[in-house]
């Protein structure tokens, strides 16, 4: 059976698991070592790596939140890394354990693990999101990722909105701009608390023009949803539902688009063994 290391590089946390066919078998976290110099991250994936693999690893993937040349494995510029610049992963992996590697952008393996064992699967046209610290998109045509022509296909984030940009507003750093996190919100949007209700469906109201965005970008069959802030769902996704709908030029549109909120776990790490 395929065994695969996959890894999902983030700022805060790397996480790491063995991946047999389609089962994560051991699957470890650390904190990553971001403020440190562009060694000291290379070094927590091989410590990773080595943790992880067996006489049966066949390959290497990881996910990395960056820009990304993706047939040379370098990435530039990592969200929330400053010393990774430019760092050309899948040769210091490769040179380190002889396995063949790959990588990709962080939501691109998101998009991946949705198509290849979660929702995905019954669609050959969706965009995938992760909505956190940042947004981003994922994009499967015809049941393949659309990378661009430089991995830089979805980065919906940095699109304009109102006086800043999609972000802004569709992600935690509205929240946090605002000195909330979501967890306290949901907390108390649980205990009905009404200032925390109206902030959540305020910022749906946003999502719902963001998804508007893509209907008109891409015209997907669904757009799946996922990353931390999904854990609020069930306060934003009615008025999120209603902002996509209201003033949309092609109502066809709206009555044939599925909306998923992911309920895969560690999609990005799935995703990223599928590379």
């Amino acid at each position: 059976m395929s065994t695969t290391i996959a890894i999902d590089l983030g700022g805060t946390n790397i996480r790491a698991a063995r991946i047999e066919g389609y089962e994560i078998k051991q699957k470890i976290a650390v904190k990553c070592k971001a403020n440190g110099q562009k060694h000291d991250v290379v070094q927590q994936l091989f410590d990773l790596v080595r943790q992880l693999m067996t006489p049966e690893t066949e390959k290497i993937g990881i996910g990395v939140p960056s820009i990304i040349d993706h047939e040379k494995g370098v990435v530039y510029d990592v969200q929330n890394i400053p010393s990774w610049d430019i760092v050309p992963i899948k040769a210091l992996m490769e040179k380190e354990f002889s396995l063949p590697s790959a990588v990709d952008n962080d939501v691109n393996c998101f998009a991946l693990g949705e198509k290849h064992f979660g929702i995905g699967k019954q669609y050959r046209n969706f965009v995938g999101i992760t909505i956190g610290t940042g947004i981003g998109a994922g994009i499967v045509i015809d049941g393949k990722l659309y990378r661009g022509s430089n991995t830089g296909a979805g980065e919906i984030g940095c699109l304009p909105y109102l006086n800043s940009d999609y972000e802004h507003y569709c992600s935690c750093q509205w929240m946090n701009k605002r000195g909330l996190n979501a967890l306290e919100l949901s907390e108390r949007a649980q205990r009905n608390d009404v200032e925390a209700i109206a902030i959540w469906e305020e910022f749906g109201r946003h999502l719902g023009k963001l998804l508007q965005a893509i209907l008109l970008t891409y015209d997907p069959e669904a757009i799946i949803i996922g990353g931390g802030i999904t854990g609020g769902s069930d306060f934003f996704k009615t008025a999120m539902m209603q902002s996509m709908a209201s003033n949309f030029p092609y109502p066809k549109e709206i009555e044939h688009i599925h909306v998923h909120f992911s309920t895969l776990e560690d999609c990005g790490l799935l995703g990223a063994s599928r590379l």
